[in-house]
């Protein structure tokens, strides 16, 4: 399967063969990544694999700061636009300064330049949120209490679970996020439960939400990389990182998002889950206080899951959703606004 510009389209299997010839063909590869811990984590991990797999390869991390990394004072929901995390990095792409991009999907827009495509998506890790407390479970948190997430879409299931609770912005890197414990007077925080894993905080967190309460955000747990789709020595190099069942499941959330013309700081959310040949695709449009949520599922054959996102999308928005979102876009304009 090849890749078309702009496109989710995954890699195929069939290029991951012929090492000898890679091993001729590319004595380097320059990795763009966000300087974070977990984006560095997430980079060298790819690199890792990388020197494994080619060990007379040649490979190099550049880091890049970018917009979301440099407002720190204000929710993203507020910042505006799409790809936040990723723009300073495909600009540098388009440069030719690195060869390739390791993204956290639920960071990734649905579009692209013109010339640079996802290729792979990796395996995913755990896609649940994790309550990181004083050991309080969710169900248990005292009423009122203050919880800190950044993501609209965690604070709308959250409210609609627990309407009494008081939700707080953070921002900030993981370690940040987990001492607004302490700092900010906080009764619990929601963090990824991957990025929680990745960096070896596991035992700091005090229940996984599941999916049915807290439906994870598009790609979350996965990884995406990205790079030229016209450099095939690199992309033959990086086939062996896509994981055919995650990519499914990725692919299909992102169409639903696509569909709903969201960015990554609304609140919808989409979870694809595979067996075998087939997907199940649960998707979620909400206001932000959780007042009004509209959640619906698919079922279908993975070969079509670009087209289950986008039949569930336009399911949801006939629904009700569209009016919800528009309120969302109306309600969030109108704070930007109040802040210039």
């Amino acid at each position: 399967m090849h890749m078309v510009a702009g496109s989710d389209l995954a890699c195929s299997d069939v290029l991951c063969r012929n090492k000898e010839i890679l091993h001729m063909a590319l004595k380097q590869l320059r990795i763009g990544t966000r300087a974070s811990q977990l984006a560095l984590w997430q980079a060298n991990w790819v690199k890792s694999e990388l020197e494994k797999r080619y060990p007379d390869m040649e490979v190099t991390l550049t880091k890049i700061k970018t917009m979301g990394d440099k407002i720190l004072d204000v929710p993203l929901a507020q910042v505006g636009g799409k790809g936040l995390f990723v723009k300073e990095i495909e600009e540098a792409m388009l440069r030719g300064e690195i060869d390739i991009a390791v993204h956290s999907m639920k960071d990734v827009p649905t579009d692209f330049p013109e010339g640079l495509g996802l290729y792979c998506i990796t395996e995913r890790e755990d896609p649940r949120d994790a309550v990181i407390s004083k050991g309080v479970k969710f169900a248990d948190l005292p009423k009122g209490a203050k919880v800190g997430t950044s993501a609209l879409r965690r604070q709308a299931q959250l409210l609609k679970a627990r309407p009494d609770l008081q939700m707080v912005v953070i921002r900030g890197n993981v370690e940040t996020r987990m001492k607004k414990l302490d700092t900010e007077g906080l009764d619990a925080v929601i963090l990824a439960a991957a990025g929680l894993n990745r960096l070896g905080y596991t035992e700091n967190v005090t229940e996984l939400l599941p999916t049915d309460l807290s439906l994870p955000a598009i790609g979350q747990g996965a990884l995406g990389i990205e790079c030229s789709l016209s450099n095939e020595p690199v992309k033959e190099a990086i086939a062996f990182f896509n994981h055919p069942a995650t990519s499914y499941a990725v692919r299909a959330e992102r169409a639903l998002l696509k569909r709903c013309e969201g960015g990554c700081q609304v609140p919808i959310a989409a979870f694809g889950e595979v067996t075998g040949d087939q997907m199940k695709l649960t998707g979620f449009i909400a206001s932000v206080d959780g007042t009004r949520t509209l959640k619906e599922s698919i079922i279908g054959p993975v070969s079509a899951c670009e087209h289950l996102g986008c039949e569930l999308a336009d399911r949801l928005l006939r629904n009700g959703g569209k009016e919800i979102l528009e309120e969302v876009y109306q309600r969030e304009i109108g704070r930007v606004d109040e802040n210039v």
